[in-house]
């Protein structure tokens, strides 16, 4: 187990700390920011893991499915959890959770035929406004301006979801062609 793998699984595990802390009402008033806290120090694993793998050779076929596993599992549960807050709107998560089920399906389908797809610039910034959108919506700062700043940034990853899963399609469209 080397220090990407135990990132990613570090990330895994900081996951229902997260949720405790942004739904239970044990900490009024200072449960958000721990929980962005959280989430913070978990995305950072998210750039460090791959960051370290890379520049040190240390990739792994555990790190390769865990790694964008462990991401979705942090931000689809930040999603379902701002849900339940009443901060984002049902059908925007909705929209953003099929994307990943379609590009986990469009993977598995393209590793059974011995394609390996890399993580287009579109799916990193994706990646990336999904998590500053989860930020700001877990802080939940008070006045029109946030609340401005948050419903930007809900459309922004909405948008940038569905370009980035449009990309991916488009780019790999081959996958498929062999598929019965």
């Amino acid at each position: 187990m080397n220090l990407p793998n135990k990132l990613t699984l570090f990330r895994v595990i900081l996951i229902p700390f997260f949720v405790f802390f942004l739904l239970a009402p044990y900490f009024p008033g200072c449960g958000n920011y721990i929980a962005v806290a959280i989430f913070i120090a978990a995305s950072l694993t998210d750039f460090l893991d791959g960051k370290i793998a890379r520049k040190y050779n240390l990739v792994t076929n555990f790190g390769k499915f865990m790694d964008p596993l462990a991401d979705k599992l942090l931000v689809c549960s930040a999603l379902i959890c701002l849900i339940a807050l009443d901060r984002i709107p049902a059908w925007v998560v909705i929209i953003i959770i099929a994307r990943e089920f379609i590009i986990s399906g469009f993977r598995l389908v393209a590793s059974d035929n011995g394609v390996v797809i890399a993580a287009s610039y579109w799916g990193k910034f994706k990646t990336a406004s999904q998590m500053i959108m989860v930020i700001v919506l877990v802080l939940n700062l008070p006045g029109q301006v946030f609340s401005v700043i948050g419903t930007v940034l809900i459309y922004l990853s909405l948008a940038l979801t569905v370009i980035s899963l449009i990309d991916y399609i488009a780019k790999n469209k081959d996958v498929l062609k062999d598929q019965k």
